[in-house]
């Protein structure tokens, strides 16, 4: 996909992983939207960008709607779409007072995770079929899993779900949308440099670090940007999740 001069939007963009991809992108020349509901941040991150910004909740349907509306009267259709909006609060399935696992709260992560994710998904695909492809392809999105889909550990039942079915999602919209030009991937990545990384102690952040096997530090979440500049630009990346982690495979705990 050439990204100049393309529209492109990004979710929870206002910073982390979302953000340094929104920059990434308008490096490249593209139009950038930032979806996030700080609105704060996300709208100083899409002015530090030349972009814009529109507060949207992944998870409604509406929100979703009237989000992807504004976009593209500000910037026309949009061709790229990466999901980086995310949640992930920690709880055991039955913590250690005997209680079980709030339903309320597995539901959220689901929502946002995953109901929000296929949200983005479904909602810009629709969008995108109302323009002619560029050479080889109409669109591309980037969904983002999480090595948890993989290896979940204790205290991640809510996030290892959605972010596997966030997994298990991707070959097959891939299939699905491959008739209309449009690609699916998936970036896992493993112990990264986010928000909330930022607020552990120092010695909490280097002790993840050592874990893993190479380079043994936590990922820069320019990283991340590099990867999905990468998949953006090769038309044969479709249907696939790819680990980017360092090659690290998490213990239980």
């Amino acid at each position: 996909m050439k990204l100049d001069g393309i529209a492109a939007i990004v979710t929870g963009g206002a910073s982390g992983l979302g953000n340094e991809t929104a920059k990434m992108l308008a490096a490249n020349g593209a139009k950038v939207t930032i979806f996030d509901l700080n609105a704060e941040v996300g709208s100083a991150a899409a002015a530090e960008i030349g972009g814009h910004f529109v507060s949207v909740d992944v998870s409604g349907d509406a929100s979703v709607a009237a989000g992807l509306a504004e976009a593209e009267t500000k910037h026309g259709v949009a061709r790229v779409l990466v999901n980086c909006a995310g949640i992930a609060p920690p709880a055991r399935i039955v913590a250690k007072d005997g209680s079980p696992h709030a339903l309320d709260l597995y539901r959220k992560v689901i929502d946002i995770n995953l109901i929000g994710t296929f949200n983005m998904l479904s909602k810009f695909a629709a969008r995108a079929l109302t323009v002619e492809p560029i050479g080889e392809e109409r669109g591309v999105i980037i969904n983002t899993a999480s090595v948890a889909a993989f290896d979940g550990q204790v205290g991640q039942a809510a996030y290892a779900s959605s972010k596997a079915a966030v997994a298990g999602l991707t070959l097959c919209a891939a299939r699905d949308l491959a008739q209309h030009k449009i690609r699916v991937m998936t970036i896992a990545p493993g112990i990264f440099m986010t928000p909330m990384m930022k607020g552990l102690p120092q010695a909490a952040q280097d002790s993840l670090g050592q874990q893993v096997p190479h380079p043994s530090r936590l990922g820069d979440p320019g990283e991340y940007a590099l990867l999905a500049e990468a998949i953006l630009k090769n038309p044969m990346l479709n249907g696939e999740t790819i680990r980017l982690d360092g090659a690290i495979r998490m213990a239980p705990r």
